[in-house]
């Protein structure tokens, strides 16, 4: 049995989604009889994503809408949206996927500025716009936000994209918070948060999946399961990283905090055996 508002009919947007998990998830909605828009940049990255999911709709090309848009410009995100509401007439599930990965250092400007307004004012804007009239509607609704690990536990190596995915957390955890204390709101937010995928934003020049990363279809299966369950972490595992493994990571990045112990101590020497023993459960 799925969950309530991903049935026939129903309306999805998905942004970043002509390709990876974003494309993955629009064949799974389209095949449930839904009617899905994706965005994302590049006109033929769209037209190929375009064609293949047609064959999954359940009513073929009526109920697929293509919309190339930089979810980093509030005028394409609004354009998005009037488009959406004009061609469907409503949007029942939102899921803000969109995300680049192009690396960044601490002390130097370059990248900051453009993986903060895609990675992170790209869900807020994007929510901004869809979910007011998505309240209005007075039916169940749901907002997907796609996170990461990296924005809990903050792995050396790449600080934009952290504090982005970070701020992502923060604000999806705010907006549960907010629609569940609205007044006859049947608007549900949930925090998708990938395991090791193997996508265009992971693949790094390689063609072939490697042994520990799922795919983009079992990262959508487990989120499509999790929405069922009711769950607003989605955190998924992958065939390297169990469920355990992550909890113990996430547990002892809060323990800093806690323990009064150095910043990012998973990654710092004098923790190594601490680290190591802690999650072994000792």
């Amino acid at each position: 049995m799925s969950h309530p508002v991903l049935q026939p009919g129903s309306v999805a947007v998905i942004t970043g989604g002509a390709g990876g998990i974003g494309l993955a998830a629009a064949k799974r909605f389209a095949a449930l009889g839904m009617r899905v828009c994706i965005a994302d940049l590049g006109a033929e990255k769209l037209k190929t994503a375009t064609e293949e999911l047609i064959p999954h709709a359940a009513y073929g090309a009526e109920d697929v809408l293509a919309i190339e848009a930089d979810i980093s410009r509030e005028e394409d995100i609004s354009r998005l949206r009037d488009q959406v509401l004009a061609h469907f007439g409503g949007v029942d599930v939102l899921m803000n996927n969109a995300g680049i990965q192009p690396g960044s250092t601490l002390l130097d400007a370059d990248n900051w500025q453009r993986v903060m307004e895609v990675n992170l004012w790209g869900v807020i804007r994007g929510t901004q716009a869809f979910v007011p009239a998505m309240v209005k509607q007075g039916r169940p609704g749901l907002v997907i936000n796609t996170g990461s690990k990296q924005g809990i536990t903050a792995p050396p190596g790449d600080p934009a994209y952290n504090v982005a995915k970070a701020g992502v957390k923060v604000f999806s955890e705010s907006l549960e918070h907010e629609l569940r204390n609205t007044h006859e709101c049947k608007i549900t937010a949930h925090l998708l948060i990938p395991g090791f995928v193997f996508t265009g934003l992971t693949a790094r020049d390689r063609t072939e999946k490697p042994a520990g990363a799922w795919t983009p279809e079992q990262t959508v299966d487990f989120m499509l399961s999790s929405l069922e369950a009711g769950d607003f972490y989605i955190l998924c595992p992958d065939n390297d990283v169990p469920r355990s493994l992550d909890e113990r990571r996430i547990l002892w990045a809060a323990g800093d905090i806690v323990e009064n112990r150095p910043p990012l101590s998973r990654w710092h020497g004098g923790y190594d055996r601490a680290f190591e023993a802690f999650v072994r459960g000792e």
